[in-house]
């Protein structure tokens, strides 16, 4: 079986491209259109890590993913997500090929973040918070770039350097988490806390929130404040199962991401809002559809 490399996959892959393809995956979710079981989780105790199965199937793709996240990888030079994606003919079920998917796990969490924000955000806002300075940080600088035009970056992080040096590249500023996101109009939480790194009494009124990071179905980087505010899923069953902020807090859930673009979903343009973002299969396997798609219109597969 053939197997995709990260250079290859990143050869072909741009987010602008990607963020319109997990628009349709995340609308034929919500429609039904797509079979996906909730994700499976088991722990490995004794590194400190969790492991994961992801399939998924629709009319056009078939594939699953196998994911490991281990949360104390950074401090070891490591990503803290690995995966590997595997590729399926969805008309016969015979095994295609298979693909690293790191980077793919990373750009469709952004790509997904820079669909609710370009669903959710007014066209004029200017200042983005970032907490968390990892690779979930700089990447949805870069995917949110594409759906709104930013000129005030703020960045936190638990170790002030790394939110000097993701600050510095991009011509933001390295403040405490407090002042970044005191008026900011849009505000990503990517973090592998356990607890809380974000106040809610911080927000601006109508301010645009979205969580991706993840540490355990019971770690929380968002407060009940925050979680109290009008608050969307990619998958209400997948947040009840995995989502330390909705499991923690119960919060009233207004619809799910797919719905929300679908138009079932709507939100006031003065709401807060919260995206809880867990990540799932269905964007795993449509984003490596997309790969399989630009291989072989440049005669690679």
């Amino acid at each position: 079986m053939k197997f995709i490399d990260e250079a290859t996959i990143a050869s072909v892959l741009s987010l602008p491209e990607l963020i319109p393809v997990m628009k349709s995956a995340l609308m034929e979710f919500s429609t039904g259109q797509i079979r996906q079981p909730t994700r499976q989780i088991i722990d490995v105790p004794t590194h400190g890590g969790f492991f994961g199965a992801m399939p998924a199937a629709s009319a056009g793709a078939l594939g699953a993913k196998l994911v490991s996240a281990y949360p104390n990888n950074g401090a070891k030079g490591l990503p803290t997500h690995l995966a590997v994606i595997v590729m399926f003919r969805p008309q016969t079920g015979e095994p295609l090929l298979a693909m690293d998917g790191r980077l793919i796990t990373e750009w469709r969490t952004a790509a997904v973040t820079a669909a609710f924000i370009d669903a959710v955000a007014a066209p004029d806002v200017r200042s983005l918070a970032i907490l968390g300075a990892g690779l979930q940080g700089h990447t949805h600088i870069e995917a949110l770039r594409h759906v709104r035009g930013f000129s005030d970056l703020r960045v936190w992080n638990r170790t002030p350097e790394r939110a000097e040096q993701l600050a510095a590249e991009y011509g933001g500023r390295q403040l405490s988490a407090e002042e970044a996101v005191r008026d900011a109009d849009v505000v990503v939480v990517a973090t592998a806390s356990t607890e809380p790194v974000l106040d809610g009494r911080w927000l601006k009124p109508g301010a645009k929130v979205a969580s991706v990071g993840w540490s355990g179905k019971d770690g929380a980087e968002l407060d009940a404040l925050t979680m109290a505010h009008t608050v969307i899923v990619d998958s209400r069953a997948g947040t009840q199962t995995e989502s330390g902020n909705v499991r923690r807090y119960s919060p009233v859930i207004r619809g799910e991401l797919g719905e929300l673009l679908a138009g079932a979903v709507s939100v006031g343009p003065d709401e807060t809002v919260v995206l809880d973002s867990i990540g799932m299969a269905c964007e795993d396997v449509a984003a490596a559809a997309l790969v399989c798609d630009k291989l072989a219109a440049r005669g690679m597969l």
